[in-house]
């Protein structure tokens, strides 16, 4: 009897158990799987990655994570698996040395926007049009060029530029996007003389009359264009989200929209992009096919 009854109990023990794995399994089937995207907290980055975030969240279902981070973690991320993807690969110049050091541990699903620019930028009242004539007027610039984060594939172009003009007059002000911006706009409201690091897009030539200064060594490249990269594996874990960011595109206008909105008082990226995707069901829907 006593064998019995230690068989029963024995028994009940091995179901209750299976019970709270299935329990476990299907609650782990049932909760939404995560996406984590990396990208650099440049303002045309942060409009796109919280346009993707929000279509992954609401109209594919997945919990998505976002971390900012420098460019160089932003690639290594990427590599070594601990992020799923990024939209933020400006090539074939300003991320080019990460993409052909690390070409063979990520995958390129190419452009998402084309028409990127990158170089140096001052305001149009500025008496120059040429990198060659920076260092004869570089007390004009107070002996500075303003850059952004030093992790960035611009700053290491600038400083590239820098070398092949012979700017030794100047120095570039590591820094970041909003440090940047807040010294071209102080520059611009007292009408003095200032070089800062930029891109295109970007909210500040719908702000103010800018110009770029001419590139005749061609350091900074021509047009770029901004890819999608994820890591080696995304297609066979997750082959909805890979359809999905293999298929985003958008333009220039599409960006600056979101960017400009990003400027309201009160608004914030993860609504603005909420706010974009409601506005573009057509082009929401053509990446989701």
């Amino acid at each position: 009897m006593k064998g019995s009854l230690k068989r029963a109990v024995l028994a009940l023990s091995v179901m209750f158990a299976l019970l709270l794995v299935g329990c476990q399994k299907q609650e782990e089937a049932q909760a939404p799987k995560r996406v984590d995207l990396i990208y650099v907290e440049w303002s045309s980055e942060v409009a796109s990655t919280n346009v993707v975030a929000a279509v992954l969240q609401e109209k594919l279902g997945y919990e998505v994570r976002l971390t900012p981070v420098s460019a160089a973690a932003m690639w290594q991320g990427i590599a070594g698996g601990d992020a799923d993807a990024m939209v933020a690969a400006w090539l074939p110049t300003t991320h080019g040395h990460y993409l052909e050091r690390l070409r063979e541990q990520v995958v390129d699903l190419g452009p998402n926007l084309d028409g990127t620019r990158i170089g140096l930028v001052v305001p149009a009242y500025v008496e120059i049009s040429s990198m060659e004539e920076l260092n004869a007027q570089a007390e004009r610039f107070d002996g500075r060029i303003i850059g952004i984060d030093p992790g960035a594939g611009l700053m290491s172009k600038t400083e590239e530029a820098m070398d092949a003009y012979g700017l030794d007059k100047l120095r570039l002000v590591e820094g970041s996007g909003a440090t940047m911006t807040a010294a071209l706009a102080d520059a611009v409201n007292r009408e003095q003389w200032v070089a800062v690091t930029g891109w295109t897009p970007h909210w500040k030539f719908a702000q103010w009359d800018l110009k770029y200064l001419e590139d005749p060594k061609n350091v900074y490249g021509g047009a770029e264009q901004i890819h999608t990269i994820v890591r080696q594996g995304l297609e066979q874990d997750m082959p909805e989200v890979h359809r999905f960011l293999d298929n985003f595109s958008w333009t220039t206008d599409d960006m600056q929209q979101v960017m400009v909105w990003n400027r309201e008082e009160g608004a914030t990226p993860s609504e603005t992009a909420k706010r974009w995707i409601a506005e573009n069901p057509d082009k929401v829907a053509a990446w989701l096919r």
